[in-house]
């Protein structure tokens, strides 16, 4: 798995868990909806680490808690 799409399902997880929907995750977290939409579409490779961040502060998660999960630790190594 990418870390891209590591990402992305971490986030729908998330959202999943808290009930909320990809327009409502923008609104608490103040980006525009088309951000969101533009991070879960599959053709874009890239996610900055400033709007992740705005999303987790969004959820009420922190960066760390974001990222500490079995997912993140078993991505393989991005150098080829």
């Amino acid at each position: 798995m990418a870390v891209k799409d590591a990402v992305v399902s971490r986030f729908v997880a998330l959202c999943k868990v808290q009930g909320i929907k990809p327009n409502e995750l923008a609104n608490l977290s103040g980006v525009t909806p088309s951000t969101v939409y533009s991070m879960l579409d599959s053709r874009r490779r890239d996610v900055s680490i400033v709007t992740i961040k705005k999303l987790c502060d969004g959820l009420g998660i922190t960066l760390g808690e974001f990222f500490s999960t079995p997912q993140f630790d078993e991505l393989e190594q991005e150098i080829q």
